[in-house]
């Protein structure tokens, strides 16, 4: 999603668009379909005046596709530009050698079976069915020619008409293209696609702005086996990917804290952002719950302060447990805040906690302390939690991230080299082995008093039991054209100024506002995504206010706040987040249906 405002686009690229959408409101009702299937591309393809072949579909189609949106679309078109008649005759031209209008059938599939790509038995009887107006045998190509340019033109044409002569479907807006100059807001950019995404393909990615040379459809896509012209070429663009992990840490007064990072970018790119919930069990038997919390990454250009960053997109799309957003970033630094709403990342209560837990130390049969396998399992869940690039090596940064939860001190180097000393270690880094003795040393300092061995277990998020309940490890992956990005962590943190603004400004931009009923000075804005919906007060009078959200309207969603009904205290020419909403199942439809009033003042 982009603030940037979009110019207006010349006639031949409208042009362009105003086909694409034809087409596709031709087989789907609304411009937020995804292309489902195979079968579903080719008729949307042929609506927009294309051809496609077997080969073409699979293409772009691979085993691996599950769906594909609207710009998915328009890339796919860009790419098979349509059939000129002229051009089709040139190639056909070619292998006419007495110059008749004729060529025999076994000549034209022998071509278009044995070379190139390849074309199935039944599509070469269909170029036959077409061609052969005779029945004798030979191929009337300029007759072929007529009626594939004429059928895809009446397709194309038909399309065109619908979409006219709809004016609801022709206001709809298209992915990032819209039908009159677009005004500022996070509307998402597709680029070009590396291999992660929904669908790519394997021999060439193109740039959005490049526009390929026109080539035939179907069995005259085969340009470089039915002519001795030379193909025009494509320029390949390589992708470059950056990762890294991090976990949302649930604190005692309820605030969720994580890492906070840079990313800086050498050069202006198209890039593709996702955060995403990671599985760290040990044990494959395990539940994860935390895999359905949700997770939201905002970018954030670097001011000269910190108050004067400018939040640039939020991953507000989601594909599966990923979520996601793609357009272009310029060359600079930018801050990587993670985010959860916590809605399904609440405290435990007390009450309901069980008395008994599992041991963390025995003394084995040679008097000696060792670690249960139980917290073994756990102490290397912990260390893939904090282990940040996933070298399977702890650095000193990485380690001070624990040390700063558990003590609220980093560890001195000179504590690092006697760690050096003590444990298994390599480049400098601690290995897991290591980890693992270092605890172990801690339990038999104490003679095996776990109570600093809880500690730790529960700041990261266990229970007495050993379950993870009250974190949720992500991974950051950052794809990007043509530059190699870079991550670097910066800070562990709880509630901090630069995220709250950060969410803040998305609610605002990309909100609805509505006016607190006999408040002119009271907004609440809304903001409607694909997987939360979030609620922010603006109080813009010179007192506080005291706003009452009810939310027994609402069906089947689970608020941020925990609660149907609260109050929320706006001070003086402040905003505040309201609450953050989710369904509770994704399976069912869900209803936000809020009522926020004001209460009277005391």
């Amino acid at each position: 999603m982009s603030y940037l405002v979009s110019p207006e686009a010349p006639d031949e690229e409208e042009t362009f668009y105003m086909q694409c959408r034809a087409a596709f409101l031709s087989v789907f009702r609304s411009s937020l379909t995804n292309i489902s299937s195979k079968q579903e591309l080719c008729r949307v393809l042929q609506l927009a005046g294309r051809n496609p072949s077997q080969a073409t579909l699979d293409k772009y189609w691979n085993p691996g596709t599950t769906h594909m949106n609207f710009d998915d679309f328009c890339d796919i078109l860009k790419r098979e530009w349509k059939s000129d008649n002229n051009e089709l005759m040139g190639i056909f031209q070619t292998l006419d050698a007495n110059g008749d209008g004729y060529i025999t059938h076994s000549k034209v599939q022998q071509l278009l079976t044995t070379d190139g790509d390849k074309m199935t038995p039944e599509e070469v009887k269909a170029i036959f069915s077409l061609g052969d107006i005779n029945q004798d045998d030979k191929f009337n190509y300029a007759e072929f020619c007529r009626q594939l340019v004429s059928t895809t033109e009446k397709c194309q044409t038909a399309s065109l008409v619908k979409l006219q002569s709809d004016a609801k479907l022709k206001r709809q807006n298209f992915g990032s293209h819209t039908d009159s100059p677009p005004k500022p807001s996070m509307t998402s950019a597709t680029p070009s696609q590396p291999p992660e995404t929904t669908w790519s393909d394997p021999d060439i990615t193109l740039r959005k702005d490049s526009r390929p040379s026109s080539r035939p459809s179907s069995a005259l896509s085969r340009r470089s086996s039915l002519s001795n012209s030379v193909a025009a070429t494509s320029s390949i663009s390589k992708w470059h990917h950056s990762c890294t992990r991090g976990c949302f840490f649930l604190e005692e007064d309820g605030t969720i804290s994580s890492i906070q990072y840079q990313l800086h970018l050498p050069e202006t790119s198209s890039v593709n952002l996702s955060i995403q919930p990671i599985s760290i069990n040990q044990r494959a038997d395990k539940q994860s719950p935390w895999m359905n919390v949700d997770t939201t990454l905002f970018v954030m250009l670097a001011g000269d302060t910190e108050e004067e960053s400018t939040l640039m997109c939020f991953t507000g799309a989601k594909d599966k447990k990923k979520y996601i957003w793609r357009g272009e970033l310029k060359a600079g630094t930018y801050y990587l805040l993670p985010f959860s709403s916590g809605c399904r990342l609440k405290k435990r209560s007390r009450k309901n906690v069980s008395k008994k837990s599992i041991k963390l130390v025995y003394k084995t049969d040679s008097g000696e302390l060792d670690l249960t396998s139980d917290f073994r399992e756990a102490l290397s869940e912990i260390f893939d939690m904090i282990d940040l690039d996933g070298n399977g090596l702890l650095s000193l940064e990485e380690y001070n991230f624990l040390e700063l939860m558990i003590s609220g001190e980093e560890c001195k180097m000179g504590m690092w080299a006697i760690c050096k000393e003590n444990f298994d270690m390599r480049e400098n880094q601690l290995t897991k082995q290591g980890f693992m003795e270092l605890n172990l040393m801690v339990a038999t300092e104490k003679d095996g008093d776990a109570d600093d061995l809880w500690t730790l277990v529960e700041t990261v998020g266990y229970n007495r039991m050993l379950e993870l309940v009250e974190a949720c490890p992500f991974q950051i992956d950052i794809h990007c054209e043509s530059t190699q990005p870079s991550i670097q962590p910066l800070r562990l943190e709880s509630g901090s100024k630069i995220l709250n603004q950060a969410v803040q400004k998305s609610i605002t931009l990309e909100g609805a506002a509505t006016q607190l009923k006999g408040q002119d000075n009271v907004l609440i804005y809304t903001y409607r995504g694909e997987h939360r919906i979030s609620s922010l007060i603006v109080n813009k009078s010179n007192q506080k206010v005291t706003v009452r959200v009810n939310n027994k309207h609402n069906s089947n969603c689970c608020s941020s706040r925990g609660l149907n009904v609260f109050a929320v205290e706006v001070p003086a020419r402040t905003k505040m987040v309201c609450q953050h909403c989710l369904p509770v199942s994704e399976k069912r439809d869900w209803t936000y249906n809020c009522v926020e009033t004001i209460l009277p003042s005391k």
